[in-house]
């Protein structure tokens, strides 16, 4: 297995979030918004499960215990749109919040991100800020009470939105999105559905590969905690899709997602996320699920990219401390790891091509389209593998099909 000559690249980490992991410790929430100086509390939530459930009014209890006004933003959908952040904004401001309290899964928290901006910065066009036509100076803080493994936005420095109106989606990257604190109740997710629950976990390994899979650098350390992280969410995915009330399993992978996507598996290394632009294109234009994006791009980027020469020995160590394959060349080892990883996505129920995403039959003007989108009409090149332009990207599509 080739390597040794890589060096470890310079980095820094910076993961200021608090986490408060355990069972009931949604009821901690006032404590928390009051510890990091809110006063104002506008809390950010999905669908009707948060109330059904009790959650919110449990949340909302706890921040009336400490003395906390608060409003509600209820609404937010998968790939969370624009237009409600806005809405949230203008929320925000009419009550002077002085905090923004995510309810949920990373759509959630990607919101509340999204209004601390806007809202902090009322005069400028969310959409110019996050576009960064606007230059982010300051933002209100954030918490999060998660109730989805799978985004890792708890923890992360990035956030997501949808525009509609354009059929865009971007994401955005910056200190301000690291979230004062994230609570963390594995119970919470128990009563998920189960493909909901797949997308997650196959988000949560994308942001490890995504990570995992750089050519130019070494770091032994930070392979180490990939794959062991990897090899968990394989260990306890298929546990919580059979029993989403498996406490211990739920606990591994909620961690996991937080760790696969709080900058840790990078350090030294870098990252490349081109396949998250893949499955950013598809998702602004067809609205499909983030986690079921990526798994129907995963095995043909994969196929396109592994035999370049600088990357074909990450492929080949990826199966064998992962998969635990053993035998034969790095070309037969990285195929053979390639292949065992998307069939355990297909085990998850994940799709793994375009047809099976409920895409059928796209036309070649609608990937080619796509692949405009992913590469900002072919101003950016993907990936630090091979260079990803749009007629490359083209051909992955194709491939994905």
């Amino acid at each position: 297995m080739q390597g040794g000559n890589k060096k470890m690249d310079q980095f820094i980490q910076y993961t200021p979030t608090e986490v408060v992991f355990g069972k009931e410790t949604e009821n901690q929430a006032g404590a928390e918004v009051k510890k990091w100086g809110g006063t104002k509390v506008l809390v950010v939530y999905g669908g009707g499960s948060a109330k059904r459930s009790g959650l919110l009014e449990r949340v909302e209890a706890s921040l009336a215990k400490e003395g906390l006004a608060f409003e509600e933003l209820g609404g937010v959908k998968p790939n969370p749109r624009l237009a409600l952040a806005e809405e949230g904004v203008k929320k925000a401001v009419e009550m002077q919040a002085d905090f923004i309290l995510a309810v949920g899964g990373g759509s959630s928290i990607d919101t509340a991100k999204a209004v601390a901006h806007g809202a902090a910065n009322p005069a400028e066009a969310l959409w110019d800020i996050w576009t960064k036509k606007v230059p982010l100076t300051k933002s209100l803080p954030v918490g999060a009470v998660l109730t989805i493994p799978a985004a890792g936005s708890e923890m992360s420095d990035s956030a997501v939105l949808t525009n509609e109106a354009i059929g865009k989606k971007a994401g955005i990257n910056m200190p301000f999105n690291r979230c004062k604190f994230a609570i963390m109740n594995p119970e919470l997710a128990a009563t998920l559905p189960k493909y909901q629950i797949a997308c997650g976990v196959t988000d949560i390994m994308m942001h490890t590969m995504e990570r995992y899979f750089i050519p130019e650098s070494q770091c032994e350390m930070t392979d180490e905690i990939a794959e062991g992280l990897l090899r968990t969410v394989i260990k306890n995915g298929p546990k919580v899709l059979e029993n989403p009330s498996d406490y211990n399993a739920m606990a591994e992978i909620m961690w996991c997602g937080s760790l696969s996507h709080n900058g840790l598996t990078e350090c030294g290394r870098g990252k490349d996320f081109s396949v998250h632009k893949f499955g950013h294109a598809l998702s602004a234009k067809y609205d499909v699920a983030h986690g079921a994006s990526l798994a129907a791009v995963w095995g043909a980027w994969a196929k396109y990219q592994y035999d370049e020469e600088t990357v074909l020995w990450r492929f080949a160590r990826f199966a064998e401390k992962v998969w635990g394959i053993t035998e034969g060349s790095d070309h037969k080892r990285a195929t053979e790891g390639i292949e065992r990883t998307v069939a355990f996505f297909h085990s998850l129920g994940m799709p793994t091509s375009l047809h099976e995403l409920d895409i059928p039959n796209p036309s070649d003007e609608d990937l080619r389209a796509l692949s405009m989108d992913a590469t900002q009409q072919d101003t950016v090149k993907l990936s630090r593998i091979r260079k990803l332009g749009a007629q490359e990207v083209y051909e992955i599509y194709q491939m994905a099909r």
